[in-house]
This record gives structure tokens, C-alpha cells and sequence, in this order.
């Protein structure tokens, strides 16, 4: 059984064909001690070098590992420059929106301004008119009388405006006073119908003073706002609102009924 054992390790010969596994050594098959000790001290550096280095990596992190703060500030200077974009957004937006207005006006195609001159004293029935006419304007008082400030200004918008409420309110004439590129329109409208025109200067001797001013775009609602003028506005009535302000304002008698 040795004899047989040595007989396989007889065949396994080395490359110089010697069968002895001590001179292995001498063809370069295993290390000499000296080869082993100087791969074993490069071993030993290699590893030094790489603790080294994962010590200074974790004493020393990378650039993109910013602190919260940093990160905060960037979402915060993220955030703004979004804002911006999105206030540049709206503002040429406003712009454009804007710019298209005044090209219709001058083209005709819109209004600069109309009004509806009443001689009616209250401002708050004036837009309680409106409310039920259909008609969104915000109603100004005066001793001249209540006036609408229309804000339909496209194409036919004031005319069909005036057309309903003198047809709503029956019997109450208005006066339809009309800004188109420039070129002042002022005609009376009684029961729909469309009557007398007026010179804008005859019209306004019998006006408030800012009924000019409006027209001529010497002034805007803005600033009549900020004179502290009484305003109405339709838009803040409903229907509801509107019919308990007329029943303020009206007084019936036999057959008849009479607005103050």
C-alpha cells in the first residue's frame, strides 16, 4: 500500500523532470524565503495604505456630501429661481395680454371705455339694475346722476349692455357713452332702442366731471377708487340681493309705482 502510494507520487514529475517536491524550489515553482518575506511585506504595505486611505476618506468627505444647511440653501435659491421664472411667466403674459387689448382698441374692435349715464340717484340701485340686466359694471354716484363703468368693452358688448337694461328697467332712458380708438359716441337709449346722439362736449356739461375724465382716459377706476368714491359693484349682488335693493327704492301706488 506505501509502495503504492510512492509509485503515484513518482509519476507527478516536475517540468525538469525530476519526481523529488524539494527541488521544486530551484525551478521557480514556490518562493524562495527571501521571495516570501518581501511578497509578505508587500502585502503588509499594500494593506497599511488601503486603511490609510479609508481613514482619510471618512475624516474627509467628498463635495457632494454638503451638509443640511448647504442642502437648504440650495432649494431655497432653487425655489426663488423658480418664482422668478414663474413672475416672468405671468408679467409677459400680462403683457401680451395687454398690448392685444390696445391693438383691438385701436383697430375698433374694442372699447377704451364705455359708460351708462342714468339720471337715477343711488349708485347701489344702479347696480342692482345690472345684476338683473346681466351686466357686470361698477356703478358710481353723483348729483349728476348714477353712472356704470361697463367692463364688456368687446366688439357690440356696451350696446347690447344698454339695449337690455333700459328693456329690464322699462321706461328709464340712459345714455350709452362710447370710447372706440379714440372717437367719443353718445346716444340715448330708451325701451332697447337706440335715439338722440350728443356731442361729447354737450354731454358733458350735464355729467360728473370724472365722466369725462373716464372717457378721455384722463383717470381710471383705480384712482377713482383711491379718491374714495362710492362704488357698486354688480359683481358682489345676486339676484336675490339685487330685487331687495330695488324694493328699498320703490314706492307702489294704485296702478302705479315710481323708483327714488
Amino acid at each position: 500500500m506505501s509502495d503504492d502510494r510512492n509509485n503515484d507520487f513518482d509519476d507527478f514529475q516536475g517540468f525538469d523532470g525530476s519526481n523529488d517536491f524539494g527541488d521544486l524550489n530551484a525551478d521557480g515553482m514556490h518562493f524562495s524565503e527571501e521571495e516570501l518575506e518581501a511578497a509578505m511585506a508587500g502585502f503588509e504595505q499594500e494593506f497599511k495604505d488601503a486603511e490609510a486611505s479609508k481613514h482619510e476618506r471618512a475624516d474627509n468627505p467628498p463635495s457632494e456630501a454638503f451638509d443640511s444647511s448647504e442642502a437648504s440653501d440650495n432649494a431655497e435659491s432653487s425655489e426663488s429661481s423658480e418664482s422668478s421664472e414663474v413672475d416672468d411667466m405671468l408679467n409677459a403674459a400680462e403683457d401680451s395680454l395687454k398690448f392685444e387689448d390696445e391693438l383691438q382698441g385701436l383697430l375698433g374692435n374694442r372699447a377704451k371705455v364705455a359708460v351708462i349715464i342714468t339720471r337715477l340717484t343711488s349708485p347701489r340701485l344702479l347696480s342692482a339694475f345690472c345684476e338683473l340686466s346681466d351686466i357686470s359694471a361698477q356703478c358710481i354716484g353723483s348729483a349728476q346722476g348714477a353712472v356704470a363703468v361697463l367692463r364688456n368693452l368687446d366688439g357690440d358688448g356696451p350696446e347690447a349692455a344698454v339695449k337690455d337694461m333700459t328693456i329690464v328697467v322699462a321706461g328709464m332712458p340712459a345714455i350709452l357713452a362710447v370710447n372706440r380708438a379714440d372717437k367719443l359716441e353718445a346716444t340715448m337709449y330708451v325701451e332697447g332702442r337706440a335715439g338722440k346722439t350728443f356731442a361729447p362736449p354737450v354731454l358733458f356739461t350735464s355729467t360728473a366731471p370724472f365722466v369725462e375724465d373716464l372717457m378721455l382716459g384722463i383717470t381710471d377706476m383705480n384712482a377713482l377708487e383711491q379718491a374714495d368714491m362710492t362704488i357698486f359693484d354688480s359683481a358682489d349682488l345676486d339676484r336675490d340681493a339685487a330685487m331687495s335693493i330695488i324694493a328699498e327704492h320703490t314706492r307702489f301706488g294704485r296702478g302705479t309705482s315710481s323708483i327714488s
